[in-house]
Parts: C-alpha cells; structure tokens; sequence
C-alpha cells in the first residue's frame, strides 16, 4: 500500500474577518507557488463531479473577499472554509488544499490542510525537504497557527495513539514561539524568522515502516513531551 503524506497547519479559536482571512490566503497561495510548479495554478473545488469545465482561481485579496462573503463559503463557528485542487487529475501530480480559518466559537477548529501526490513521479519530485520546508514556511508566515506537521499517515498512527494536533512529531514539525522554547535537541532545527520554528527529523523521506524513524521520532517526542511542547492544539 502507498504511504501517503499531507501537511497540516492547526490554530485554535481566532476570530478574523472576510478581509482578514482573505489576506493570509493571498499571501499563502502566493508563497505555496514558490515551492513547486505544480503549485502555480490552483482551481476552485466542486461538489458536482458533473461540472464540464474546472473553475481555475485567481489567489487575490479580492477573489477571497468576494468568495467569503458568500454564504455557502462560511464554516460553523463562524468562520469560512475553502478548498481547491491543482487541475491534475491523475495523482502523481498536483494536490489538494482545504481551509477553515476566523472561527471563533467554542470548541472550533481553524486548519489548513494540504495533500500530496500519492503515486510516483509526482511525489518523488514532491516529497523532498526543500519542497517540504517551503511549503511549511508559507503555511506558517501566512497563517500564524500554534502547530504544524508535514507526515504520512502511517508514521502518524505508529508513532502516536491519538493523532491529536499538537501531540506528535512529524518528517517537518512546526512550533510557534508562543507554545514555547524547544530544548537542544538531536535533529536539524531552522527558524522561521520571527514566528517560530522547524524540527526536521531526517534528510531522506520519512517513513512508517522504518524502526530507525521511528525511534528517532520517538526520543525527539520525548524531549519534547518533557518540556510540554507536545499538547493537543488550543491547550495552555
């Protein structure tokens, strides 16, 4: 079985607006293009498989004011969600990204998702660190969560009970300055410039099946564990 990945950026109650949430769209769309190619050309996703012609997006401020303000664009907890595709129908390119973002009400989940291609070559030209560490500088700058993951789901159910956001590591782990100072530890650490920082457990790609991740996965998230880092998003 395909071991697949996706990144996820998670951030608890934030009550922002259309135009507020519309800007950070902006800015992420237009970092996330920077990653990759296949990142340059994003388009609107539909509930109706019948649609003839896939609706292609422009990423502005404007467009997502606009797209906002609309009812059906607008989450529970009083945010919006979103999601589009990059036009590739066959999975070894492209991906997918959801969007919840301004809500505000008790117990909501603001989140941004994205998913990587499954099937080779899409994700061997995808799934390397440099793509990896681009696309979670962009989530980050634009969206200021509290946590962030770049993992496949395999590593993710063996290396954690739960899968709770916030309590486990990942291939790229992001913390933000305000969850705290993380220790010295064994693994790669860059900064993203004042907002937090990234934990990178190995150079080759990350895998479920592979007891030396695992156990490097494990001693970090112990390290961490141990200095509180590691707590379900939203938890002070």
């Amino acid at each position: 079985m395909t071991e697949t990945y996706y990144a996820g950026v998670y951030w608890g109650r934030r009550q922002e607006s259309a135009e507020d949430c519309a800007r950070r769209a902006e800015l992420f769309f237009r970092l996330l293009a920077e990653c990759h190619p296949s990142y340059a050309r994003w388009y609107e996703q539909q509930d109706s498989e019948a649609a003839e012609v896939p609706l292609q997006l422009a990423p502005t401020r404007e467009f997502f004011v606009r797209l906002f303000e609309k009812e059906e664009y607008r989450s529970d907890g009083g945010g919006f969600r979103f999601g589009a595709w990059t036009g590739h129908e066959a999975q070894d390119q492209g991906g997918m990204v959801l969007i919840f973002c301004g809500a505000h009400a008790e117990g909501a989940s603001n989140h941004l998702v994205l998913y990587f291609p499954e099937e080779s070559p899409g994700s061997e030209r995808m799934l390397t660190l440099p793509v990896l560490t681009g696309v979670m500088r962009a989530m980050a700058l634009a969206w200021e969560p509290e946590w962030g993951v770049i993992v496949s789901g395999d590593f993710r159910d063996n290396i954690s009970e739960e899968g709770s956001a916030g309590s486990f590591m990942g291939w790229v782990t992001y913390f933000s300055r305000e969850r705290g100072e993380l220790p010295g530890l064994p693994v790669r650490v860059e900064p993203v410039e004042d907002k937090g920082m990234l934990v990178l457990l190995t150079p080759e790609r990350l895998s479920g099946g592979n007891p030396e991740h695992l156990a490097l996965g494990r001693r970090v998230q112990a390290l961490l564990a141990e200095r509180g880092l590691l707590r379900e998003v939203g938890e002070r």
